[in-house]
């Protein structure tokens, strides 16, 4: 464990029952939350890539236009 984490436990290990329990709660939903975005984004790194590649097949073939922010 990190000398941060610690801390950080150490601090709400001082705040009452109620308020542990939702700190607790809050931190393992993020890190669930966390978890599905790596699996989703490992699943679907070979979609980017080809997306990837039409936009640049695309682009190569003059068919893109640069993005003008002023007509935004």
């Amino acid at each position: 464990m990190t000398e941060l984490l610690e801390a950080a436990f150490k601090e709400a290990s001082r705040l009452p029952a109620v308020e542990q329990d939702i700190f607790a709660r809050q931190l393992l939903e993020e890190l669930e939350s966390e978890r599905k975005w790596a699996q989703l984004f490992a699943e679907s790194e070979d979609a980017l890539g080809r997306l990837a590649d039409e936009a640049l097949a695309e682009h190569e073939q003059g068919k893109t236009v640069p993005l003008d922010l002023d007509r935004l």
